[in-house]
């Protein structure tokens, strides 16, 4: 009776699932210049622009890596739950091939008067508005550019350290509603208010 009540809810979730390990499925390939280990339940991934290490339940899933050129992984029993990890389980490990050999890139945009950033060895320097300067530390394993004062190229090899780079420095000056002043990546659409009318 429920699930003919909400059969468009079951569909999608239905959908979800079968989508994960739809991803699953695909197996990754690997890159010339990158070198792919299973030590234990860690797998190491090196390439040309750093290393990432990701713990794999070796419980749940077979992971195999076919002469070096190719990634396959595949739950040992497949039920809602196993096909949820699985495709999230081959995203991180596909996301941390691409960024050793390709990296990640992002970039942000200043906007407001006066607003401004600079370089100072392992800080960047932000004129944000406020009566005293921010210097963020650059984490190890980011780069951060600095192009016309108001804009920052963020890149790096670790997808989520590069979003989560670009999640703090957002913060420090967060998109006010009414002119769009604040820290916004490029292409970012700015949901503007109306000022208040006299």
């Amino acid at each position: 009776m429920w699930m003919q009540e909400n059969k468009e809810l079951v569909e999608k979730l239905f959908a979800r699932y079968f989508n994960m390990s739809k991803i699953g499925k695909i197996n990754i390939s690997i890159p010339e210049k990158v070198k792919v280990a299973l030590a234990g339940n860690i797998l190491n991934i090196e390439g040309p622009l750093g290393k990432k290490s990701l713990n794999i339940d070796l419980d749940i899933f077979n992971l195999d890596i076919k002469d070096g050129k190719e990634i396959s992984i595949k739950p040992k029993v497949i039920d809602q739950n196993t096909k949820r990890l699985w495709g999230m389980n081959r995203s991180l490990i596909n996301s941390a091939v691409i960024g050793s050999i390709k990296g990640y890139e992002k970039t942000l945009e200043l906007v407001g008067v006066g607003y401004r950033a600079s370089l100072k060895g392992t800080q960047l320097n932000l004129q944000l508005g406020y009566s005293h300067d921010i210097n963020f530390d650059i984490p190890e394993g980011i780069k951060i550019a600095v192009e016309k004062q108001t804009t920052l190229k963020i890149t790096g090899s670790d997808k989520q350290l590069v979003g989560l780079v670009v999640s703090k420095i957002k913060t420090l000056r967060k998109i006010e509603p009414y002119k769009g002043k604040g820290i916004r990546e490029k292409g970012q659409y700015i949901l503007k208010k109306e000022g208040k009318k006299k």
